[in-house]
């Protein structure tokens, strides 16, 4: 749990850092500092990569919707409540087969005794079902990161422009040989 919370404060804590307080310059591919008759980069979007990242962060799926990446948003939210229905599953399991355990270490029956009927089955079962929670907890983790990274990014990537002439595009091809014969096949053509 400590580890757990250590993450989330790293993760909002993160939010805060930025790279560069300076403007940055285009000039012949080298960044040169400000000054009054420089030309500046100009930022095209309204989207703030921080403020998607926090949004993501306190609720998963609303980076998305502040990007206006609606379609992103069932993604989000069918991975949350997956991962957390099956975290839930298998700590119940894992609960009651170590309850189960206990009472069959005492001597007495457990309930699990039709389905299991020896006291070293139901530890191997146990710890079967805690390893399972817990690799579903950090790979639910994995993904709560992933989808705060990918609001943050998406928002940065919000200002560039793409060029509606740049398309790869696949054609049927025709090559000559060597050997005075055709070969037929398929190219990627880029376009720009």
């Amino acid at each position: 749990m400590k580890k757990l919370l250590f993450l989330f404060g790293c993760i909002c804590l993160a939010g805060s850092i930025s790279a560069q307080d300076r403007p940055v310059l285009l000039e012949d591919s080298t960044f040169l500092e400000a000054s009054e008759d420089a030309e500046l980069f100009e930022e095209v979007s309204e989207l703030d990569p921080q403020r998607a990242a926090l949004l993501s962060a306190i609720l998963p799926g609303m980076g998305q919707v502040y990007n206006k990446q609606y379609w992103k948003v069932p993604l989000v939210i069918s991975g949350v409540v997956t991962f957390a229905h099956f975290i839930n599953y298998n700590n119940k399991v894992y609960h009651g087969l170590r309850n189960a355990a206990l009472l069959s270490s005492k001597g007495q029956p457990n309930p699990y005794q039709s389905i299991i009927s020896t006291e070293n089955a139901l530890v191997r079962n146990r710890d079967v079902f805690r390893r399972n929670r817990d690799m579903l907890i950090i790979a639910g983790s994995v993904f709560y990161i992933l989808q705060i990274v990918d609001a943050h990014v998406s928002a940065h990537l919000d200002e560039f422009k793409v060029n509606d002439r740049l398309a790869l595009g696949i054609e049927p091809s025709i090559q000559r040989t060597p050997l005075f014969s055709q070969a037929v096949g398929v190219s990627f053509v880029l376009k720009f």
